[in-house]
């Protein structure tokens, strides 16, 4: 298989999109973002990249707190709407119709609409170049109800929103090709964890 050689930008594809939320100045204002992982186990840490010159970085570093919402793809025009405009000039929340709520995380907006959301107490906070490397420990995980069955989170109620960065589309997730953990164990038939 031939390759092609590509520029120096990390390529992870496609992500996650997320919307993080932080309260700047009292009002609640969220981001899209799509440079978003787990960044730990225990304690539950979740990492966020973001350039410095977001408004919802002025909060984070204003309060120290800050949630990960994970839009499903119904919410595509939404989310979509916080990637394009800053929250220093609209108010997103007004304008997108987002309930928000807050946890034991005061300051952390969570946005109802959204499937699951998690409120982060930061702990790190690393700045790159052109962006902040900022990790969270995760404090609280909110599911919505109706997105369980059988009392465990169905990707298929939660639907989320799935970006392709090179090529600016958003996408739904596609077919189940096997259960993790598992499917791999047929090319060595060790069972045993890397």
């Amino acid at each position: 298989m031939n390759k092609v050689l590509l520029d120096s930008r990390a390529i992870i594809y496609p992500t996650a999109l997320f919307l993080v939320g932080a309260e700047v100045d009292g009002k609640a204002n969220f981001m899209a973002l799509a440079w978003g992982s787990t960044a730990n186990n225990q304690p539950a840490s979740f990492s966020i990249a973001i350039s410095h010159r977001q408004h919802t970085l002025k909060g984070i570093r204003q309060n120290m707190v800050f949630s990960v919402n994970i839009p499903s793809i119904a919410m595509a025009g939404e989310a979509d709407y916080c990637g394009l405009v800053s929250g220093s000039a609209i108010d997103k929340v007004e304008a997108c119709h987002f309930t928000i709520f807050y946890g034991k995380v005061a300051k952390a907006p969570l946005i109802e609409e959204c499937p699951i959301n998690l409120a982060c107490v930061t702990e790190h906070i690393v700045d790159l170049p052109d962006h902040a490397l900022v990790i969270g420990k995760v404090e609280e995980n909110h599911l919505s109800e109706n997105c369980l069955t059988d009392g465990l989170p169905d990707i298929n109620k939660i639907a989320p929103l799935v970006l392709v960065t090179n090529i600016r589309q958003y996408y739904s997730l596609g077919n189940n090709i096997g259960k993790a953990f598992t499917i791999g164990r047929q090319i060595t038939g060790n069972n045993s964890s890397s």
